[in-house]
């Protein structure tokens, strides 16, 4: 009997992917050549990925889920698999981000990735990947997963999406002049949306904000909520509402005590224009 090679699901999102697919197909009685024959890929490739060797391409991935009509099971287990430079729980949070009713977010020092364009992203990744913290290849993981999140967030029905920026990301310098007069500009386009709010959370504010860290909310069509928050080092995604419930208050006051929009709009402008 050959030996199987036995992965832990919970060992990283790469062996998950590999062990549902090996599990659906055992269900079905399949050997790796038949599976390989229905999707269009070689046994050798249906090995390498069932066992962790080879992580699971977009591709791939659909071509599996059209095989076994697992709906987009697949397709989003794969995208944690493949999403090696970011922190644990984000890739989890995006799915989720993409069918969410009511997005919002606070985020300090950069830009949210649903909001920048793509001259900052690439010299925001350009710089990391200067710096070690990542591979050129991780990269380009960062770089795809900005379009694919931009991308899900251009549905019928569109979602509310709120943002709370702290002042520090409209004054952080990333790339050069133009890239961050084009990145001002994004910002102003967004709030002009019907399905948008914008605020900053100016440094005046000082030690009143209730939030300190970035942090995200999702609110679901059921209405019910989940967060992600991340430090430097880690994330964590909260799919407790009862947990949540407590952060939601604390966004709310910041956005109560938060520049309005048009106030927001207008130290936007003033920035472009080189003013203080």
């Amino acid at each position: 009997m050959v030996h199987r090679k036995e992965l832990d699901p919970e060992k990283s999102p790469k062996a998950a992917f590999g062990a549902l697919l090996r599990r659906l197909r055992d269900e079905r009685g399949w050997t790796q050549d038949e599976l390989a024959a229905r999707m269009g890929w070689s046994g050798t490739h249906i090995s390498a990925v069932e066992t962790g060797r080879r992580s699971p391409t977009l591709a791939f991935a659909k071509a599996a889920d059209r095989v076994f009509g697992t709906g987009d099971r697949l397709v989003r287990l794969s995208q944690a698999a493949r999403q090696t430079a970011l922190l644990e729980g984000f890739p989890e949070y995006v799915t989720h981000e993409a069918r969410a009713a009511e997005i919002r977010l606070y985020e300090v020092g950069v830009i949210p990735g649903i909001l920048q364009t793509p001259g900052y992203v690439t010299a925001l990744t350009t710089r990391t990947i200067e710096r070690g913290a990542i591979t050129p290849e991780q990269g380009e993981e960062r770089i795809a997963l900005v379009t694919e999140r931009q991308a899900a967030l251009e549905r019928t029905p569109p979602p509310l999406i709120f943002v709370a920026l702290d002042e520090s990301c409209l004054r952080r310098p990333v790339g050069g002049a133009t890239t961050m007069d084009g990145q001002l500009a994004r910002l102003i386009e967004f709030a002009a949306l019907p399905n948008t709010v914008l605020q900053i959370v100016p440094f005046s504010m000082g030690d009143r904000r209730p939030l300190s860290l970035p942090l995200y909310i999702l609110t679901m069509e059921n209405r019910s909520l989940m967060s992600y928050a991340e430090s430097a080092l880690r994330g964590r995604l909260e799919r407790e509402s009862g947990s949540v419930v407590p952060l939601l208050t604390a966004y709310h006051q910041l956005q109560a005590e938060a520049l309005s929009q048009a106030a927001s709009v207008a130290m936007i402008e003033q920035l472009r224009k080189g003013t203080p």
